[in-house]
């Protein structure tokens, strides 16, 4: 079959129409024979997302970046990426925008969520949240200790010109006198150091014999220690404790009236009579000794006993124990 030229030339236009086309969409990546779901995001900012940028899910990269543009008068971007259909998740889930490196570079990854909800569709405006980089965080914390910092500078500033205003002329002339007093008391301590030294020198000897004598002191110390212990000193003690204890029990039998003498601390009745026995036995023996007569009559010669008077004053009489 013969083609004729017109014909030739029009397939050969229309070859490299479909050429350029995809190869701008190439370079746009954009293929045209890819079926990938699209989705729609909003940030406030991009912070440098470009076209062709991979879309991962979990670090696997499922699409691609294809669009960014303003969404209106706002300033907000829309963002146009494709996922494959591969991978199907809700529409809760999550556009994020993170830092791919340290540098710099920005990627988005879907947080996919699993719930009731539908899935997402191509289509749809996935919602958005952007991960704080490294270097926000690191302005994050370096903030507060910045501005502590600031503080801390400008409060020290304040101390030093505090400083310079309490130290005038006299309050000068005063810390140098200060130093110089603090010079002399360091010189003078230098002074007795030396001579406490010099003195040490000299009395070596006399310091070796008195740490000697008092070595000694310790060993018979220590010898009289061990003969005290050994000559049944701890025995001797038990003996006094149990001494002791004894004369304790006597002592509260006594408070509590057992026994003779405890009866006699006790019992004021038996006290009352032994006190008017021993009066009546005084008065018997002092008017033996007034009057023996009454008792006594003796007769050398046979001589008839005379009979005895009481005389007008008899203690015995007069004498009352009560």
């Amino acid at each position: 079959m013969k083609f004729s030229r017109e014909l030739k030339t029009g397939i050969i236009v229309i070859g490299g129409i479909l050429l350029f086309i995809m190869g701008f969409s190439y370079l746009k990546s954009n293929p045209i024979f890819d079926n990938s779901k699209v989705f729609y995001a909003v940030y406030e900012q991009v912070g440098g997302l470009q076209t062709g940028t991979q879309v991962t899910i979990n670090g696997f990269s499922v699409g691609k970046v294809n669009d960014i543009k303003f969404k209106d008068s706002s300033g907000k971007l829309l963002v146009t990426f494709t996922v494959s259909n591969d991978f199907n998740f809700s529409e809760n889930s999550i556009a994020e925008l993170y830092d791919t490196g340290i540098i710099g570079g920005k990627g988005i990854q879907i947080i996919p969520v699993f719930d009731q909800s539908p899935s997402a569709r191509s289509g749809d405006t996935i919602p958005t949240r952007i991960r704080p980089g490294i270097t926000e965080l690191v302005q994050q914390k370096l903030t507060p200790l910045q501005n502590k910092v600031e503080d801390a500078v400008s409060n020290a500033d304040s101390v030093l010109v505090n400083f310079n205003r309490v130290l005038d002329e006299d309050t000068q002339q005063n810390l140098r006198e200060s130093v110089k007093g603090l010079n002399r008391l360091i010189g003078s301590l230098q002074g007795t150091t030396d001579n406490l030294n010099e003195f040490l020198t000299e009395n070596q000897g006399e310091l070796d014999s008195a740490i000697g004598n008092i070595h000694e002191i310790t060993v018979n110390f220590t010898k009289i220690s061990d003969s005290l212990a050994n000559a049944g000193l701890s025995q001797t003690v038990r003996s006094m404790e149990s001494t002791l204890a004894n004369l304790d029990v006597v002592l509260q039998r006594l408070e509590q009236g057992e026994g003779t003498m405890g009866k006699l601390l006790q019992d004021e009745a038996l006290y009352e009579n032994l006190a008017s026995a021993s009066h009546e036995l005084d008065l018997l023996l002092q008017d033996l000794r007034l009057n023996p007569k009454r008792y006594v009559n003796v007769s050398v010669f046979g001589k008839k006993q005379k009979e005895y008077n009481l005389p007008e004053s008899d203690p015995a009489e007069q004498s009352d124990p009560n």
